[in-house]
């Protein structure tokens, strides 16, 4: 299983991608996959492990996501 996040702007994703990293998370840019969305757009995996960090991450640096999904 692949945990992603997605998001409405490449800015949110390369906030995510940088917040992860600074707290020592692996995250990883990349495109939406086409069982998400048809549109192009960007997307960051990360560790299924580190859902809840990664949640509260976002929280604390205000990184706004469309959605978390595991496929």
């Amino acid at each position: 299983m692949e945990c992603l996040a997605t998001f409405d702007t490449t800015h949110m994703a390369l906030l995510f991608e940088k917040a992860c990293r600074g707290a020592g998370l692996s995250a990883r840019i990349i495109p939406v996959p086409r069982e998400l969305s048809a549109s192009c757009g960007l997307a960051c995996s990360y560790p299924c492990e580190s859902e809840e960090a990664v949640i509260r991450i976002c929280h604390e640096k205000r990184v706004e996501t469309s959605g978390f999904h595991h496929i």
